[in-house]
């Protein structure tokens, strides 16, 4: 087992001795020497151990807040750190831990699904990016399609989309597998895939969080005129609890930027400079960014208790075995949101008045 694994440190599949890449001319490739040693193994395996049971928990807590607070945002949550489990899973416990222990046919097939759930936890991003989005910038259209029912619905046609997108992967699981040089199939996969995970994700990242940042600083700046004309108290939760979810939004994506930054860089320039199979600096440029990507699977839990008051009371809840029966008091404030949305109604006549 150790054999193959440092003979092929990645983090997805290992092929058998018979399924080894080839020379386009048929000669063996030379892969570069692993320089990692055990690490790479102690690595994922605390991952694994550590990420999965604080995902459970944070699905557990999530679940609890969406069917407390009927809100779609913590919907989005909730499929962002399902898909971050099935990573985990796919990924890491069968594409890496027991790659030797799988015959090369299905870890073919476990491919498609590491890609999908990759790209789903990514795309799960996006949604809560635009869901965020509508509700500072487009306030009237949020409450109208902002809704569990709505948002489970489009988190089922991106699962689906991520699935299909990760049918192409069944034909390249990895660099590993690149021809040197590469093929045009290769090279399209590679495209394909750094555009789907990282470069068009982080584009939209990006334009809709510069607009949600410009739209919270002109809320600042109307902030002295809603207190001037009355508003300012009936508006303040709202608004406190907006800048909580976007600083968790802001969060989540610069992360996840980071993270993946590394891993994107390094594809790249296996493509059009140097192999990780001829390039041992390469290696390990490669395999410590595939650390780096997979934390990004397990650090939202800690982002989530570091922002938002509600998921830190509910991860208690959950650790103190406390039923929904301790929760009524919460239960009834969230009953009254309606009287609250309509003192921001009316604060926002007031507003309009005032300018």
């Amino acid at each position: 087992f150790t054999k193959v694994m440092f003979d092929w440190p990645n983090i997805t599949v290992v092929p058998s001795p018979s399924d080894q890449a080839q020379k386009p001319g048929g000669g063996e490739l030379q892969r570069s020497k692993c320089v990692l040693g055990f690490f790479p193994i102690v690595y994922y395996s605390v991952l694994l151990c550590v990420g999965v049971p604080v995902n459970i928990l944070t699905a557990v807590a999530l679940s609890r807040l969406a069917v407390r607070t009927k809100k779609a945002l913590y919907v989005y949550l909730l499929a962002l750190t399902g898909s971050d489990i099935l990573s985990q899973l796919f990924i890491i416990f069968v594409g890496f831990l027991l790659e030797s222990a799988v015959p090369m046919l299905l870890l073919h097939s476990i491919s498609v699904a590491e890609f999908a759930a990759n790209h789903a936890s990514i795309w799960c991003t996006v949604l809560l990016t635009v869901d965020r989005y509508v509700a500072l910038c487009h306030p009237l259209l949020h409450r109208q399609i902002s809704y569990p029912a709505w948002a489970r619905r489009i988190i089922t046609v991106v699962f689906l989309l991520a699935l299909l997108s990760g049918v192409p992967f069944f034909w390249w699981s990895d660099l590993w597998r690149v021809a040197d040089p590469p093929t045009s199939l290769d090279s399209a996969l590679i495209w394909t895939h750094v555009t789907i995970i990282y470069f068009l994700p982080c584009s939209i990242f990006l334009v809709l969080n510069s607009l949600i940042v410009i739209r919270l600083r002109e809320r600042q700046r109307q902030a002295p005129c809603q207190e001037e004309c009355g508003g300012g108290a009936a508006r303040h939760a709202p608004r406190r609890q907006l800048g909580k979810s976007t600083a968790m939004l802001l969060a989540i994506t610069s992360v996840f930027a980071v993270l993946w930054a590394p891993r994107t860089v390094v594809v790249v320039y296996h493509l059009y400079v140097s192999s990780v199979n001829r390039d041992w600096r390469v290696h390990l440029a490669y395999d410590l960014s595939n650390m780096l990507a997979m934390l990004n699977t397990a650090v939202n839990f800690f982002l989530y208790c570091f922002v938002s008051k509600p998921f830190r009371a509910a991860v208690r809840d959950v650790l103190l075995l406390r039923g929904a029966q301790l929760n009524h008091r919460r239960t009834l404030r969230h009953q009254h949101a309606p009287a609250n949305t309509s003192l921001s109604s009316l604060s926002s006549g007031m507003n309009k008045l005032c300018s």
